[in-house]
């Protein structure tokens, strides 16, 4: 099989539209699986998770488990029955608007599906402010094509620009707000409803009332439609709690069912960590990262939907590995092993082992059995052969790590274009997204798995805005260790960027562009499911999350993440 090569958009116009003015850490974590329910973080900065054990499943855990489903179950009904009504459409928006952000709408799907579809074929007659903007967003999340110029024309002056009298309306500007990020390139009207937005909200915060001022504020630091779809929902769970109009029974529902999920998440850790202690490569390899934990945190940020568990179990397994043979290339191997070690994975055989010193040996076989062990439970449950697919994203990456390092032996500071599409593919979004596809096995037919090769433009964007948000958040940790030059440096030396602060900027600005370009797929013609397309949006959401904080404060962001989704219970 040739080698999948990203298919990537211009870069030199690309970065003209901007002006020129991975590894995490946490404190160390000790996970035990051995007792009936086990503890599953020991450390001086996190508290202690308790994780019904895979191996001797405890009853009462079970049980609680079990009793928690049919106490869901009830409120679905209460909810599917009372509280959806058809012939209020407005009414059925705000409902799936807060469905959505207390993370139980996949509860509702089909009542969903067919609320949406009635928005899409009504004629926008609405000139509220709030409920045509959420309408835009809502459509839009989904891959409804709704151009923005025919939604909100209707609050435009003679002169083009937004009527300033909507600022008086705060409720609707923080609706315009949020829909505004899911423009896609060249639509000029959401980049205006942003900018008229952002600053309104922005110099009306100390009016607002107090209600108001936490929701705007929160907004103004990272929209919803940035933010990780599981952490959203432990947020906002608690703030819908204390408003005066919500639902009890939407409370009680959200509450049980993010307690449910998480149970359902300690033992998916119990099962990642069984399989991580039984292959052994922390105990061979000393240098290498023992972070399954922080692992299984991007799966849940990528596969929010409960259903997905054997997802997120199998990804969190294939990026423990890789950031075992990261650590290889970046500070272990020679460049003559790491040669070896890239056509062993190139031949994909029991034979190649024999050609590798001992220490990669052991690697080498963890991530062949693995990535065959994938490949053959999507052949017995799909009927789909996929390991071809699944090793070439291996190769390449392989390959690109391998020219990092020839990189940092010549101590060559590669161009930032050069830099951003290597970056891609040893940033594993190609790795992970190809499997992710195939272990959803939503839409998987001969024409899809066919778009796999070359990558398409979707990975490329999603793996670039990790790319620079990881070089963003761990710039001074690589400068520290002499790393190969990451983005900052090469905007720094590319486009005459005098200081690191300017630097910075510049990166976020191309992380913004690239999100429009991102937020076109959900409106491109029919080709990817919706399903991967939301993953790689996912996957971009959770980027940001970890990383956002920088070097400062990501370990103890990461942990609190951790802690929120994995460990506390809502009471």
């Amino acid at each position: 099989m040739a080698t999948m090569k990203a298919t990537l958009f211009s870069f030199p116009s690309f970065f003209l539209n901007v002006p020129a003015t991975s590894s995490l850490k946490v404190s160390p974590c000790k996970i035990n699986c051995s007792a009936s329910t086990t503890t599953a973080i020991d450390s001086s900065n996190c508290k202690w998770i308790q994780i019904p054990s895979l191996k001797h499943k405890d009853q009462s855990s079970c049980n609680t488990v079990n009793h928690g489903t049919k106490d869901i179950e009830d409120l679905v009904e209460r909810v599917r029955r009372d509280m959806f009504n058809y012939g209020d459409l407005i009414r059925s928006m705000k409902l799936i608007d807060t469905l959505q952000r207390l993370g139980i709408a996949y509860h509702f799907q089909e009542e969903v599906k067919e609320v949406l579809d009635l928005m899409y074929t009504r004629k926008d007659d609405e000139d509220d402010l709030f409920v045509t903007a959420l309408r835009f967003r809502l459509l839009r999340e989904n891959s409804y094509h709704v151009s923005p110029d025919d939604v909100f024309h209707k609050f435009i002056n003679k002169e083009g620009k937004f009527k300033e009298a909507l600022s008086n309306d705060t409720v609707g500007m923080l609706s315009l707000y949020e829909a505004s990020y899911l423009g896609a390139k060249g639509e000029k009207i959401l980049s205006e409803a942003m900018e008229f937005t952002k600053n309104h909200l922005r110099t009306s915060m100390p009016n607002l009332e107090s209600s108001l001022v936490q929701e705007v504020a929160t907004a103004l630091e990272l929209p919803r439609h940035s933010r990780m779809v599981r952490l959203e929902a432990r947020r906002y769970i608690d703030k819908y709690a204390q408003e005066t109009t919500g639902s009890r029974v939407l409370v009680e529902l959200a509450k049980l069912d993010f307690n449910n999920i998480q149970l359902l998440h300690q033992m998916e850790i119990a099962e990642v960590i069984r399989w991580w202690e039984e292959l052994g490569l922390v105990e061979k390899l000393s240098f290498a990262r023992d972070r399954p934990l922080e692992c299984f945190l991007w799966t849940v940020g990528i596969f929010p939907d409960p259903k997905h568990s054997k997802c997120r179990i199998e990804l969190t397994k294939t990026i423990a590995i890789l950031l075992v043979i990261d650590d290889i290339f970046d500070s272990y191997g020679s460049i003559d092993e790491l040669v070896l070690f890239n056509n062993a994975v190139k031949r994909w055989d029991l034979g190649a082992v024999e050609q590798l010193p001992q220490y990669m040996k052991i690697c080498y076989m963890a991530l062949y059995n693995t990535i065959n062990e994938i490949g053959y439970r999507v052949l017995k449950e799909q009927g789909w052969s996929i390991i071809p697919q699944l090793k070439q994203t291996w190769i390449d990456m392989f390959e690109a790590f391998l020219v990092e390092a020839r990189w940092f032996n010549k101590k060559y500071v590669p161009t930032q274009e050069e830099h951003l599409i290597n970056g891609v593919t040893t940033g594993g979004t190609y790795m992970a997204l190809v499997h992710a596809f195939f272990l959803m096995g939503e839409g998987v037919t001969k024409e899809t798995i066919g778009m796999m090769e070359p990558y398409p433009k979707l990975f490329s964007y999603s793996g670039m805005i990790l790319r620079l948000w990881d070089d963003l958040g761990t710039w001074r940790e690589e400068q520290q260790r002499g790393d190969v030059a990451s983005s900052i440096e090469c905007a720094m030396r590319d486009h005459n960027i005098s200081s690191v602060d300017e630097a910075r900027n510049y990166i976020r600005q191309l992380i913004d562009n690239l999100w429009t370009e991102l937020n076109g797929q959900l409106i491109a013609p029919a080709g990817l499911p919706l399903s991967i397309i939301k993953t790689s949006l996912n996957l971009s959401r959770t980027a940001q999350i970890i990383y956002q904080h920088g070097d400062d404060n990501k370990a103890s962001s990461v942990e609190e993440h951790i802690q929120l989704l994995l460990s506390r219970p809502i009471p």
